[in-house]
């Protein structure tokens, strides 16, 4: 069996969550100080980006180009790890099911299980765990061809996710993949809003997932800059010029679920250190907000503004903005392109 996630009793308050559309477009002091922060931060950055945060307790969004098509590196195995527990509940196989790698499953891009000999059998149970906890490209080539890669992409359709797709399987030789994997922000933050409320699946396969996303052992992006004792369920993503990464956040009265995409970066440092301090900039913010409710009396949840909105309440002065170190800083005009572009400047250094 999996492991059983350790941070579900933290989500008991989801279930009066409401995905009611607002009547018009606001958000609350402090995520509208949040919101205006990461914009600013964002648009001074000389590369293509692309971010969500969701607050759990009351759906407020806040970001950047969240709808935005970007290439989505291995946070793409989110969506194959969904459909292999949605046949899973089917029936279709079990946790115990042996899977066969072939010479085609194999790229030499992330993992170990490229260098097995074919015909080698593993569990779909540690297939699933290779493929987040250590990013193993084989073993995920191995759950597409299990479950089929028509299958997940309609079901991501049918979640609503309509800026994620697989064109093909993972393969890391050629810059065709950034084209072959595409996601969004929104798209992933949809996703794990559905895991984090148990309901991508049910109950159970939104636990396990959660489960294996904290045992992501690749956690020098979002989780680096975050108190040691917060658990992150997160997936990581990263080609020779993309970073991204992609999680639920369970902060004390603060839970929320945040995705961070780059790409065509100068340098991967620029991409750590923004990651770093969007990941940093949203800590602080939603314990302010949550600190807000608890004074303020808390809002009525909805779905909040569009993260693109860029509406503040009562005369709220944004913070002062934080900054990236010297390296990063950029003209605003080359920033990420706008809103839901699918296409992204072309990157600084060859494949």
């Amino acid at each position: 069996m999996l492991r059983r996630a350790t941070s579900i009793v933290a989500f008991a308050v989801l279930a009066g969550f409401t995905s009611v559309a607002p009547a018009r477009a606001y958000l609350p002091p402090p995520l509208a100080t949040l919101n205006h922060q990461l914009r600013s931060l964002a648009s001074r950055v000389p590369a293509a980006i692309a971010l969500d945060v969701l607050d759990l307790q009351t759906g407020y969004n806040a970001g950047f180009n969240a709808g935005k098509s970007m290439p989505a590196a291995s946070t793409i195995k989110l969506p194959v790890m969904v459909e292999v527990f949605a046949q899973l509940e089917a029936g279709h196989f079990d946790l115990q099911h042996r899977v066969t790698l072939t010479a085609t499953d194999k790229d030499y891009g992330s993992g170990e299980l490229c260098d097995a000999p074919a015909g080698t059998t593993y569990p779909v149970s540690d297939l699933l765990e290779k493929m987040i906890d250590v990013s193993d490209n084989t073993a995920t080539n191995m759950l597409i061809r299990l479950v089929g890669r028509q299958n997940i992409n309609e079901r991501m359709e049918e979640l609503g996710l309509d800026r994620t797709h697989l064109a093909a399987d993972v393969r890391t030789d050629g810059w065709s993949i950034r084209r072959a994997l595409r996601t969004s922000p929104a798209d992933l933050v949809r996703l794990l809003t559905l895991m984090a409320k148990h309901k991508l699946i049910d109950e159970w396969s939104s636990n396990e997932m959660i489960a294996i996303l904290e045992a992501d052992r690749i956690n020098t992006l979002l989780p680096e800059p975050l108190p040691p004792d917060i658990p992150i369920a997160h997936k990581t993503g990263s080609l020779n010029d993309t970073l991204n990464d992609a999680g639920i956040v369970f902060a004390d009265e603060a839970p929320y679920v945040i995705a961070v995409m780059t790409t065509s970066l100068p340098s991967a440092d620029l991409g750590r250190s923004f990651i770093h301090a969007v990941s940093r900039i949203t800590y602080t913010g939603e314990i302010r907000f949550a600190q807000w409710r608890q004074t303020a009396g808390s809002p009525q949840q909805t779905t909040g503004a569009s993260p693109d909105a860029g509406y503040w309440s009562g005369g709220n002065q944004p913070a002062a903005e934080t900054s990236l170190p010297s390296s990063a800083q950029g003209d605003a005009s080359s920033g990420a392109s706008a809103d839901n572009v699918d296409d992204e400047p072309a990157p600084q250094a060859s494949p």
